[in-house]
């Protein structure tokens, strides 16, 4: 147990002074006269006594000791580890061949929004890219404006000097750049695509994949069309200690998903233990003192005569 205010209990003294002078004073004493008979010394009932005129003295001391701010360390808690999540999803045009009832772009969002669901309590983003790139929206845990996001940016709504081509190289450095202002919580990024990009050659894969692990940054892929997965996007996703996957059809991408969640589980972390003020068995015992001297009071009580 520990004090905010210690210099407090120096005013302890002022009890113990007041119990001292109960216990040792002598002017309970009174001569009787007796003829003949045994007299009792009485030495019981005057400690019966003592005791009930030093209650409010110990009710005093405790109000001290509370005045004084009595701390104690809570229990040690767990808490849950937040995820950075950004969504990496590609608009090229590409994205709108047919894929299950749809195309590729609306399976993928519809898969996303799945699993925002498993994922309840994490940070997500959302960026777009194609040639260029635009932030959706920004990490948070409000996940609306994600929810919402499938109309706007179709491929089909898009410019073409924004959807004409795959800059995947691109759109992981500036998912990386967002990332890394994150100072608490794991970083990840979900990269969907459907196809190669060049400015992953010459060993960008490599270089960028160094600079992603050096932000503690795990790249997930999903190639949400037929064929193997690019090797320069495998790759990256190897070196940040991620993996790469293919989703030929929606039920294929959904599955995905749910296997990215079990591999990144949520992580748990012990919290220091954090002090607290501790006035509630104080007080009860104060109250107890001031209840059991208030009923002494009707009973208990010296008279000399």
């Amino acid at each position: 147990m520990s004090f905010s205010h210690p210099w407090v209990l120096v005013f302890l003294m002022v009890p113990i002074l007041l119990l001292a002078f109960v216990w040792r004073r002598a002017d309970r004493r009174l001569a009787l006269p007796f003829d003949h008979g045994r007299r009792r010394s009485g030495g019981f009932l005057r400690v019966v006594l003592d005791v009930a005129e030093s209650l409010p003295h110990l009710a005093l001391a405790i109000v001290v000791i509370v005045l004084a701010g009595p701390q104690q360390l809570g229990e040690p808690k767990s808490r849950r580890v937040l995820t950075n999540i950004e969504l990496c999803v590609d608009v090229s045009g590409s994205m709108t061949a047919s894929f299950g009832d749809g195309d590729r772009y609306q399976g993928a969002m519809k898969a996303i929004d799945q699993f925002l669901d498993f994922r309840k309590g994490d940070a997500f983003g959302l960026t777009f890219f194609g040639d260029s790139l635009i932030h959706w929206a920004p990490l948070t845990t409000d996940v609306s404006a994600i929810r919402c996001a499938p109309p706007f940016m179709h491929p089909n709504k898009l410019p073409n000097w924004f959807s004409g081509g795959t800059m995947i190289g691109k759109a992981l450095l500036a998912c990386r750049s967002l990332l890394a202002q994150r100072e608490e919580g794991d970083r990840m990024i979900i990269l969907i695509s459907d196809g190669e990009s060049f400015d992953l050659g010459n060993g960008a894969d490599e270089e960028i994949g160094r600079k992603l692990r050096q932000d503690r940054i795990t790249v997930y892929a999903i190639h949400a069309a037929e064929g193997e997965v690019p090797g320069e996007v495998l790759n990256v996703c190897t070196i940040t200690g991620g993996e790469a996957f293919q989703a030929e059809d929606p039920d294929g991408l959904r599955a995905v998903f749910a296997r990215i969640d079990q591999m990144q589980q949520t992580r748990i972390e012990k919290v220091t233990a954090e002090t607290q003020d501790w006035f509630q068995p104080w007080c009860v015992i104060a109250a107890s003192l001031l209840l059991a001297s208030l009923l002494c009071r009707f009973s208990l009580r010296y008279t000399p005569w």
